[in-house]
């Protein structure tokens, strides 16, 4: 059976938000967090890495700061909402980052706070999204604006320890580039 090509995801974080300022958890959709004006000009400056760049499609999260990201990046272009690229559920939303990461320090990977989901536990939710991208858009590539915990979750997918990953840092409108499925 012939290899499939697998297709080029462009994950970028959203811009600045509210929350992000703030140093807060804001992993419920229903709740709107913004994007800041420093936000917006982010997402402004990224929306030259994807010149002349073809994409099959685009995707963000249901998060309305990834929603307004992806509008800018695409210059108020069509996305599809898809919650398989949503924030880490922690359980914790409105509380510090500081008393979540204080919580995961010692099994970052595995830890899964009451009513959340561990990073195991959402790399297969970012694995799901993954495998359809590659089956709907094989040889394409995409864009797909998250956050930081899913695409950190999407390079652990690609390799990179889980540990390690789930501790790393992806900062406001940065574009991680990822081929799936990997070789």
């Amino acid at each position: 059976m012939p290899r499939q090509a697998g297709v080029r995801i462009l994950y970028f974080r959203h811009g600045q938000s509210e929350a992000n300022v703030a140093r807060q958890i804001s992993d419920d959709p229903s709740r709107i967090v913004n994007l800041t004006d420093t936000g917006r000009v982010q997402a402004q400056g990224a929306r030259d890495l994807l010149s002349g760049i073809e994409l099959s499609c685009a995707y963000a999260s249901e998060f309305p700061r990834a929603q307004q990201t992806a509008s800018i990046l695409l210059n108020g272009g069509e996305f599809r909402v898809d919650s398989r690229i949503n924030e880490r559920k922690s359980g914790m939303d409105g509380r510090s980052v500081q008393e979540f990461n204080d919580l995961v320090r010692n099994d970052p990977a595995g830890f899964c706070p009451p009513g959340g989901e561990s990073f195991f536990d959402e790399m297969q939710r970012v694995k799901d999204f993954m495998d359809e991208m590659a089956e709907r858009h094989s040889g394409g590539t995409i864009l797909a604006v998250s956050h930081e915990n899913p695409i950190l979750a999407a390079l652990a997918l690609c390799g990179q320890d889980p540990a390690e990953a789930a501790l790393g840092d992806i900062a406001n409108c940065e574009k991680i580039e990822v081929t799936w499925p990997r070789s």
